[in-house]
């Protein structure tokens, strides 16, 4: 499998969180490969949608987001957690997607000692898959297109299993449904 190109990234966010499904979240860690498919997303599409980080425009905290498409934003949040987004579309637009869980494929041992867990909820939420590949507030602006961590090319999962729906965990444009995943997959987030 190959990385996926910047052109993958400049799409509009919506058809890039859909097509974020399936594809292989590869991290290297200290010289081992953490590898796990996505099977479900969020978009947040900057300046039209009351939720995403950038709706207020440009802070110090949300700066990568607005970096062309193909980079890592991570942010730390309820004072505990890391999640990351995939930057889209070109740069200063604002607008990225979350990824909200993985099915791990490789490295589940070290997952499993990153979270300190050996059980059925490894990766299935957006701050769990951040400890078990150990993405943490370096990661931040990290190039999709480089060797640390980086998403590879697949096949694409059918419009008939992507479930979508409202997007969790959020208290404005709770009425927008754009949170997708893969239907029946059991990493999906409860």
């Amino acid at each position: 499998m190959n990385k996926l190109p910047r052109s993958f990234y400049l799409r509009p966010t919506l058809q890039v969180a859909r097509d974020l499904l399936g594809k292989h979240i590869v991290r290297i860690l200290n010289g081992k490969k953490l590898v796990g498919n996505i099977v479900e997303v969020e978009a947040y599409v900057g300046s039209k949608d009351p939720a995403s980080h950038t709706y207020r425009g440009k802070t110090k905290r949300n700066e990568v987001m607005f970096k062309q498409g193909g980079h890592l934003y991570v942010y730390f949040t309820y004072g505990m957690h890391f999640c990351a987004n995939v930057v889209t579309r070109e740069e200063d637009i604002g607008e990225a997607v979350l990824i909200r869980a993985v099915e791990p494929i490789e490295g589940i041992d070290l997952m499993k000692k990153n979270r300190a867990k050996d059980s059925f909820d490894l990766t299935n939420g957006p701050a769990k898959l951040c400890e078990a590949l150990g993405i943490q507030r370096e990661q931040n602006g990290t190039d999709l297109l480089g060797n640390e961590i980086y998403l590879l090319e697949s096949k694409a999962i059918p419009k008939s299993s992507i479930g979508t729906s409202t997007r969790i965990g959020i208290r404005v444009g709770t009425e927008k449904r754009w949170r997708f995943f893969v239907k029946g997959n059991d990493w999906v987030s409860k």
